[in-house]
């Protein structure tokens, strides 16, 4: 006999369901009273645009409550708790019945928004991307992310004045969304309003980094209302956002669904403040880049060198004189103006004129403003006629100067151009094909003449001048000047003795003159080196990509018979090892030089690990591999031993082990695996070695932890360093990131990007070391802590790896 099913069963069944999915916040976008979410679940706004919840940020275990887009849950726009990380997946979520937002886990608690309006509240996550906390009867709204923003800026948001202190603040790293060291804000350097104009402007802590009226070229979706300004997308279904990213760059970004990514849509070229020194004018049409503004000349500092910031005028004004003005038309007005209560173009020109202070003059018909300038000229920008609010100018020049308005030539500069100029350019590239074509001819087999380099060398800069043939790797594209190996043996008196600079793992390194004067460095392959072709491959092609200040510049190479030659810009200073290992040298590098090798080694590490297009694990990095200039800064050389890294590839395995005794990492030695990690190894022993004046010979890191352990890290210093130092804590605490950067387990050392803000932030709080590795060669190996010479070759019988010691 069957039973009868009762009809409202099912439907009883299908509530339980959706009670079910609806307590574990799955398909909901709101948190009511008492409501908490756990790490594991989500709300998700109403047409499933944004998500909610916990995350974690690549390679980390700390808990962030975030914002991010459910098409793309790798970009999150905002972070509730960003100083605040949570260690553990305890951590919930909270309503409180109070009405305030918190987190909670263990004896942790951080307070995300703080209504205190009682349990007739709720929380919920709209389709912009913004939280809100709402109060249920009236619909007020008591709190939203919003106003607490991060690094994003997202459509609808409004970016309040500059003295509310409304910023955007970007992450500490791209693993970190604690605050950096750039934020964003609404407004004009002290306050000042450039007619109807607001400026957006990227702070580095109090300096100006980068700063446009941006506001008046996105009018389209920017909407000024009182003291704020809203950002109004017209694209209402299209995913934009305004990112300030690590490296202070204001970034707008769009969303493309072909093929699913992120792309970055033009911003200007002239943006960062006073980027061309003062008087100079910045060009956002062309690729010119900075000129001096006419009637100006480019400053010469010491030594009749091009100084590149600013110019100086060419014939000074003399107050009392008849004075012109020369019109500059379609520019972005630079910074600073002073205000005049005139409302006529003719007074205005007239006012200035008159004032000796005046240097320059602007009117605007649209506002009827009278606007001069009496300082040093600032941030000029030339624009195009699309940018749509360029703006006429007037320089005060003297009389006397003689400049050329536009294309309105004389009739002798038409007769010159139209006749001898084309007679000369016909007879010059004539000339040119002939020497080319018997040069082509010369250098078939030879190369260029390295004598001939013409160098121009700056510290920010990878660019030469040269008269060279480029040869081309196929790897990336990447020019190489190449050189005959007659030119470069005479460049160094046939390899003498005498301009021996050193001997490395590659092969020893000559000094080179040129004609000009100017000295290089030659690394030649030494024929019994372990090293060879691929490894001088794999050196030149890296460094020909890489631009840094802390990175060694290669000049080209010479590739000729069974010799291999590179080329560098000349070190007068050699490498760091020639100084800190020295008793006597050593007492030219005080406290202040030790800084700035420490933090310079740093950002070149940095840049590589990071800021590179190709992510480059060194491998090995020591003292003698830190070359000095003249100034005592620090560049990192040979890197013919490094690695390139994938996007997504975090570390690697290899039978062959090479680098240097006393600075591999533990798990590279012993098994194989490198990673950035082991170069943060190697800085941190490097970091020891400088702080203490002693080489680590198998004993440094288990001697400095039996200090710093027994609370006498003070021990550790130079005693050189004693009466130089301004601060023992200072010196302690990089004593303390040093061990940081040794512990034994890759997983607990920081970053370079750590590393770089625990340097440079003394406020930020170090977590205590684990012990550093190899603190088991102190009881194997008996020696002096100081002096003593370590045997590690018991180590080679612990793996069966190819170990290379250099």
């Amino acid at each position: 006999m069957s039973r009868r099913i009762s009809p409202f069963i099912p439907t009883l069944l299908l509530l339980f369901c959706l009670g079910l999915q609806l307590a574990n916040g799955s398909v909901t976008d709101t948190i009511r009273p008492s409501q908490s979410l756990t790490t594991t679940e989500t709300i998700v706004s109403a047409k499933r645009k944004f998500e909610l919840g916990f995350f974690s940020p690549a390679n980390s275990t700390r808990n962030y409550v975030g914002i991010w887009y459910k098409k793309d849950p790798r970009t999150v726009v905002w972070v509730a708790n960003r100083e605040r990380p949570f260690p553990n997946s305890s951590a919930v979520l909270t309503l409180n019945p109070d009405g305030n937002l918190v987190i909670s886990g263990g004896i942790m608690q951080y307070m995300v928004a703080n209504t205190s309006a009682g349990n007739d509240t709720y929380a919920i996550l709209l389709d912009t991307g913004n939280l809100r906390v709402i109060k249920r009867v009236s619909d007020v709204v008591l709190w939203q992310s919003f106003e607490h923003p991060a690094d994003t800026l997202l459509p609808g948001m409004n970016v309040s004045d500059f003295t509310t202190r409304w910023s955007l603040t970007s992450w500490k790293s791209t693993e970190d969304p604690a605050p950096g060291l750039f934020s964003l804000h609404l407004g004009s350097w002290n306050e000042l309003q450039r007619g109807s104009w607001k400026e957006l402007i990227v702070m580095k802590g109090s300096e100006i980094y980068w700063s446009s009226a941006l506001i008046g070229r996105l009018d389209d979706i920017f909407v000024i209302v009182g003291e704020s300004v809203t950002w109004r997308s017209k694209y209402t279904d299209e995913m934009l956002r305004i990112i300030l990213d690590v490296k202070g760059q204001f970034r707008l970004l769009s969303w493309t669904e072909v093929d699913q990514s992120w792309h970055l849509l033009p911003s200007p070229k002239c943006g960062a403040y006073a980027l061309c020194g003062a008087y100079s004018i910045c060009s956002e049409t062309t690729d010119r880049g900075c000129d001096c503004l006419p009637g100006f000349e480019q400053l010469v500092a010491e030594g009749n060198k091009s100084s590149g910031r600013g110019c100086v005028r060419k014939i000074d004004l003399k107050c009392g004189n008849e004075t012109k003005f020369f019109p500059l038309p379609q520019v972005d007005w630079p910074s600073n103006p002073n205000k005049l209560d005139i409302s006529d173009s003719v007074e205005c020109k007239s006012a200035c004129s008159t004032n000796c202070s005046c240097i320059a003059y602007a009117y605007d018909h649209r506002k009827h403003d009278c606007l001069v300038w009496e300082g040093p000229l600032l941030n000029v920008k030339q624009l195009s006629e699309d940018d749509g609010y360029g703006n006429d100018f007037y320089l005060k020049l003297d009389p006397s100067e003689s400049i050329t308005k536009g294309h309105k030539n004389t009739k002798v500069a038409g007769l010159l151009c139209a006749i001898i100029i084309p007679t000369i350019s016909f007879a010059l590239v004539f000339s040119l094909l002939v020497y080319c074509a018997r040069r082509k001819k010369e250098l078939k087999r030879k190369g260029d003449n390295l004598l001939l380099l013409e160098l121009t060398i700056e510290s920010n800069s990878s660019e030469l001048t040269e008269s060279t043939r480029h040869g081309e790797s196929r790897r990336g594209k990447v020019k190489m000047p190449l050189f005959s190996f007659a030119s470069v043996s005479s460049a160094t008196d046939n390899f003498s003795p005498g301009n021996k600079l050193g001997e490395g793992g590659f092969g020893p390194v000559y000094k080179g003159t040129l004609l000009r004067g100017d000295e290089v460095a030659v690394k030649r392959l030494s024929r019994r080196s372990g090293q060879g072709w691929e490894e001088l491959k794999n050196e030149a092609m890296l460094i020909a990509t890489l631009q840094h200040k802390n990175l060694v510049r290669l000049l080209g190479c010479c590739i000729e018979g069974d010799e291999k030659i590179l080329v560098y810009e000349y070190m007068p200073n050699k490498s760091l090892d020639f100084f800190i290992f020295d008793a006597e040298k050593r007492k030219i590098l005080d406290w202040g030089k030790r800084i700035q090798i420490i933090q310079g080694v740093a950002q070149g590490l940095l840049y590589l690990h990071q800021y590179s297009r190709l992510r480059i694990i060194h491998r090995d990095l020591k003292a003698s591999n830190i070359l000095l200039d003249t100034d005592m800064n620090p560049k990192i050389s040979d890197f013919g031993m490094a690695r390139i890294f994938g996007g997504n590839e975090s570390e690697a395995n290899t039978s062959r082990i090479v680098g240097t005794q006393g600075y591999m990492s533990p798990e590279y030695l012993m098994q194989g695996v490198f990673s950035i990690k082991s170069d943060v190894f190697s800085f941190g022993v490097l970091l020891l070695e400088i702080l203490s004046g002693r080489k680590n010979t198998g004993h440094l890191l288990g001697y400095a932890w039996e200090l710093w352990s027994s609370d006498k890290g003070s021990d550790i210093v130079d005693p050189l360093l004693l009466d130089d130092m301004s601060s023992m804590s200072m010196v302690l605490r990089y004593i303390n990131i040093a061990l940081l950067c040794v512990q034994e387990s890759a997983a607990d050392r920081p970053t370079m990007s750590d590393v770089v803000a625990m340097l440079s932030n003394d406020s930020t709080v170090l977590p205590y070391p684990n012990e550093p590795g190899f603190l088991f060669v102190r009881s194997k190996v008996k020696a002096n802590p100081i002096s003593g010479v370590s045997d590690l070759s018991y180590l080679k019988n612990e793996t069966d790896s190819i170990f290379e010691g250099r």
